[in-house]
C-alpha cells in the first residue's frame, strides 16, 4: 500500500488523532497525537488493509528550537507465504511520528503491539529521555543506571568524568569542547 492510501485510511478512521500527513518528503509519515497512538498502532498491525506486522525501528529526534522531542516509528508490511502459496515478496513501508514536549515527554508504549518496540523504546528513553508509559521494563539500556542526562539531546553537556574515568582521551586536556 502506498503512503497516500495509508494516510487517507488513518485520517478517515481516527480523524482528530491524526494531526497531519506529510507526503511530500522522501520519508512520508503521519503525525499522530500521543494519546491516540496505541489504538492506531493496533489498527496499523491488525487491519487487513494495513498489515504492518513489523516495526523496523524507532528513531528519536530532538527539536530543540520547538521545545519538542519526537519518536518516529518505521513499520513494514511483510507478507509471508501460507502453506503451498509460494514466496511473496511485496512489502509496504510507512512511518508514524509522535511529537511531545521536551520537559515532560510521555508516549504510550507499543511494546505489546510489536515486541521489537521493547528495546527501541528503552533506547529512546535512555538516549533522549522519552518516557514510554506502560512499558514492561523501562530502564536504561546503553548507559549505566546512574548516568545523568540524555546523551543525544542537543543541549546535553558531556561530563568531564564519570566515577573517576575521564570524559576525554586527549592528553592533558582539562577543558574539552563540549
Amino acid at each position: 500500500m502506498v503512503p497516500e492510501s495509508t494516510c487517507k485510511i488513518l485520517k478517515d478512521t481516527f480523524q482528530d488523532a491524526v494531526i497531519a500527513t506529510v507526503l511530500d518528503r522522501s520519508h512520508p509519515y503521519a503525525l499522530v497525537k500521543a494519546e491516540g497512538w496505541p489504538e492506531i498502532a493496533l489498527f496499523l498491525r491488525d487491519d487487513p488493509r494495513m498489515g504492518f506486522n513489523l516495526l523496523r525501528s524507532i528513531s528519536s529526534l530532538d527539536m530543540l528550537a520547538d521545545d519538542k522531542l519526537a519518536a518516529i516509528y518505521d513499520m513494514m508490511s511483510v507478507p509471508f507465504a501460507g502453506a503451498g502459496t509460494g514466496l511473496i515478496t511485496t512489502t509496504s513501508e510507512f512511518a508514524v511520528r509522535i511529537e511531545v514536549g521536551r520537559n515532560d515527554p510521555h508516549i504510550p508504549s507499543v511494546a505489546s503491539v510489536w515486541a521489537t518496540a521493547d528495546w527501541h523504546e528503552r533506547e529512546a528513553f535512555d538516549m533522549m529521555g522519552i518516557v514510554f508509559d506502560g512499558h514492561p521494563d523501562l530502564r536504561r539500556i546503553l548507559c549505566c543506571e546512574d548516568w545523568e542526562g540524555y546523551p543525544l539531546r542537543k543541549d546535553y553537556v558531556f561530563p568531564l568524568e564519570y566515577h573517576g574515568i575521564p570524559g576525554t582521551t586527549e592528553y592533558e586536556l582539562n577543558s574539552p569542547i563540549r
